[in-house]
Order: structure tokens, then C-alpha cells, then sequence
């Protein structure tokens, strides 16, 4: 048996599907209030005093610290089964259903929300490994509840989740720094 590891964002889709998210989930105002307020992380991002991962859960937390779950993975739903298709790129698609024809093992490993890719990933019937947020009190707490799913977490990830010794031939598809350690646990792997 064989076993395919395709990244998300810009290799299975055209466009980032957190910045997509984040527009589908909020007002213009509100989209545009909170990315300013965000603006002093992503420059402390961009001159590597804080991680990607940190930047990141500030970015949601702006967002949506204190929403209600029900209707945060309501949207999240909503977001990934009438948008998600439109910002996917067809011909990498293709390729993962390729893999499925075949019989090979099939999995998505991304940075971005388990909440709107597992619909995506479920009706698709891919596996997905993604980051998850936190919820308590049926509220988001404004905080990840695992690890930011990017470059080592995403090779750690993967052996937690199965043995890739089992496997005969590991492909492997990504196309930034953050896939260059899935990439490496590959046979072959295609880096766009």
C-alpha cells in the first residue's frame, strides 16, 4: 500500500484559505478593524521575534476569542462546503484522486482549521491532520488546542498518526518552507 500527503493551502488550493475564512466570517468593517489591530504581530512575525504559530493564534484570537462554538463551526461548515471548491486548483485535485483510485492512502496535512477543512476533507473521503482551536464553555478561549500544524509538527504529526514504515512508496506534495519536513519523510515528493 501507498501513502499520499498533500498540504492544503497553496498546493491543493489557489489562494490561503485562512484569509478567505476570515472574510466569509466577518463584516467588512470587522475584517478590516481586526487586520489592523493585527498589523504590530504580523511585523513582529515578519522580523522573527514571535513564531509563525504565535502570530497566527493572535490573529484568530482578534477575531474570535469569545464566540459562541455552535455558530463559529456553523460557518466554519458553511465556509468549506460552498467555498472551499472555489479557491481549489482542479488539476492538483485530480491528482489526489489519482492516488485514490489506485488505493493509496490519502491524507491532508495543514496548517490551517480542522473546523473548515474535515467537511471538505469528510465528503472528499480524505484523512486530515490540521490545527485545531480551542473551545471551553462553548466559547472559543482565543487559543489553539494543538500545535500549529507547520513544517516539523506536520512530520511529528504524521508518525504519531500511522506507522509510514508500512507504507512502500510515500508521496509527498507542498509547495512552501512550512512542507519542507513532510516533504523529506517522502520517496517522492513534488514541491510546487
Amino acid at each position: 500500500m501507498n501513502l499520499a500527503l498533500f498540504d492544503f493551502d497553496g498546493t491543493l488550493s489557489s489562494k490561503d484559505s485562512l484569509g478567505e475564512f476570515l472574510k466569509h466570517a466577518s463584516s467588512k468593517k470587522s475584517y478590516l478593524f481586526n487586520m489592523t489591530r493585527f498589523l504590530p504581530y504580523f511585523a513582529l512575525w515578519q522580523l522573527r521575534i514571535i513564531s509563525n504559530s504565535e502570530a497566527k493564534e493572535r490573529l484568530f484570537s482578534l477575531f474570535f476569542k469569545g464566540t459562541n462554538e455552535e455558530i463559529f463551526k456553523q460557518k466554519a461548515k458553511e465556509f468549506s462546503l460552498e467555498k472551499l471548491d472555489t479557491i481549489i486548483n482542479k488539476e492538483r485535485l485530480q491528482i489526489l484522486k489519482t492516488h485514490q483510485t489506485k488505493g493509496d492512502r490519502v491524507l491532508v496535512v495543514s496548517a490551517s482549521m480542522e473546523c473548515w477543512l474535515k467537511p471538505w476533507c469528510q465528503r472528499e473521503g480524505i484523512e486530515l491532520l490540521s490545527t485545531e482551536l480551542e473551545f471551553k464553555d462553548a466559547k472559543f478561549s482565543g487559543k489553539f488546542l494543538t500545535p500549529n500544524c507547520h513544517g516539523a509538527e506536520k512530520a511529528k504529526r504524521i508518525k504519531e498518526h500511522l506507522d509510514i514504515k508500512q507504507y512502500e512508496t510515500i508521496y509527498a506534495y507542498g509547495d512552501s518552507s512550512g512542507d519542507t519536513e513532510m516533504l523529506a519523510l517522502a520517496h517522492k515528493s513534488v514541491k510546487y
